[in-house]
């Protein structure tokens, strides 16, 4: 084991740091004051240092940002994706609000870089008076703030294809993310521009490099539809859309557009590359849904789910997130022996619409392998199908919407592995 350096070395009096982590930073941290900054950057790198007795030595020092505990390291995976996607790991999170910073991303051509003041939003096509705003302007209007979920239509699709024993509930699901946004409502900037009577779509249209496009029912904006210009608080983060991009509550992610630019009102839709190429689904047949905007009704376990192990028999907590595009979800099962038998759970913070909603279910293990499930029911009555009726009705690969229900095994030593689904 490391010794920790002795406590008149210069940075005795604030940390411990092991003899390894000072090799791994080629020394440079000799005579440094360590702030929560700079024990950040080592501990990247370093097992966490501490002092034997934290009650016995002065603190760090505040910082211009808090920072996590060094014990504490959730991270988007995958990194360094300009045309893809990074997903969110929710077997490390608490709650229902995902932090800004590991909410899910989906990118077609990287992350733009943007300057607010110069950047406007543009609305016109079929409208009375044709407008440009301003961030500033957009946030003169009277401000909106609600809690929703947004889900790429792909989430699930890797498990759905491939599905392997060491999936995390990140690499399961990890393209769903929920967070708390603020902004203005596209009715009152519709208000402002003067739709038409024959507009019955609107076109929106991202500022990144692969303009992204995408049609809306006027409806649909008419309804609830943000533009959003923060999130959790703070302004948008450059990965989920900085400084505007469009809410559209409970339908695919791909249509809430980032970086928002430019909403045409027109009376039909574009058509665009991401409404025929892409962002279809292919069903039995030999035929496809199109414009199948709502996401359904799901949920997932993420405690316990790989790659975590139960210490030992006795009382265990399923806990896990249910959501739905179709307004709030009112039930939650869950099953401890594979789907013979199922529990309702409890919903600790009650189920907001269109937001993830925490689930939990006291299990007393008996130490046997088993299989744990977990099925939502939304406000409307759907209910999350299993994995054969969901291939009965969408077929083996239908490329978007993947909503079966998902399987954790658990086996006699502990160990959980994905089980499909």
């Amino acid at each position: 084991m490391d010794a920790p350096l002795p406590d008149d070395s210069p940075a005795g009096s604030e940390r411990h740091i092991s003899r390894r982590a000072l090799v791994r930073t080629g020394g440079l941290l000799a005579g440094a004051a360590l702030t929560p900054s700079l024990l950040s950057a080592v501990t990247q790198t370093a097992e966490p240092a501490v002092p034997i007795d934290p009650s016995r030595v002065p603190g760090a020092p505040s910082d211009s940002l808090g920072t996590r505990s060094p014990f504490e390291t959730p991270r988007l995976s995958p990194v360094n994706v300009t045309s893809g996607s990074t997903w969110t790991p929710h077997h490390e999170l608490h709650g229902t609000i995902t932090p800004a910073d590991l909410h899910f991303q989906r990118h077609h051509n990287g992350i733009p870089a943007i300057d607010p003041a110069k950047h406007t939003l543009t609305m016109h096509g079929l409208v009375n008076k044709p407008l440009e705003f301003s961030l500033d302007e957009l946030k003169r209007f009277p401000s909106v703030t609600r809690t929703y979920f947004i889900e790429c239509s792909g989430n699930g699709g890797r498990a759905w294809n491939n599905p392997k024993p060491d999936m995390s509930p990140q690499v399961v699901d990890g393209l769903t993310s929920n967070s708390e946004w603020t902004g203005v409502a596209v009715s009152t900037l519709l208000r402002a521009v003067g739709a038409k009577p024959n507009a019955s779509w609107v076109v929106a249209e991202g500022n990144d490099a692969a303009v992204l496009s995408r049609s809306v029912p006027m409806q649909k904006m008419l309804d609830d539809a943000l533009v959003v210009y923060a999130q959790n608080g703070e302004a948008l983060r450059p990965g989920n859309g900085y400084p505007i991009r469009l809410l559209l509550p409970g339908y695919e992610g791909n249509m809430c557009v980032k970086w928002l630019r430019r909403l045409e009102v027109t009376d039909q839709p574009l058509m665009s590359r991401e409404e025929t190429s892409k962002y279809t689904d292919p069903i039995p047949g030999g035929k496809a849904r199109q414009f199948s905007f709502t996401m359904d009704v799901k949920s997932l376990i993420t405690s316990p789910s790989y790659p975590g192990k139960l210490a030992e028999r006795g009382w265990h907590a399923v806990r896990g997130l249910a959501w739905t595009g179709r307004g709030r979800i009112s039930r939650v099962d869950v099953s401890t022996d594979g789907g013979r038998t199922w529990h309702m759970a409890s919903l600790p913070n009650g189920a907001l619409p269109m937001a993830h909603t925490r689930f939990e279910y006291l299990w007393n293990w008996d130490g046997r392998s088993t299989r744990l499930l977990s099925r939502a029911v939304d406000e409307t009555g759907a209910v999350q199908p299993t994995a054969d009726e969901y291939r009965r009705v969408r077929g083996d690969a239908p490329g978007y919407h993947y909503s079966a229900i998902r399987a954790w095994d658990v086996a006699s030593d502990g160990t959980v592995t994905f089980g499909g689904g």
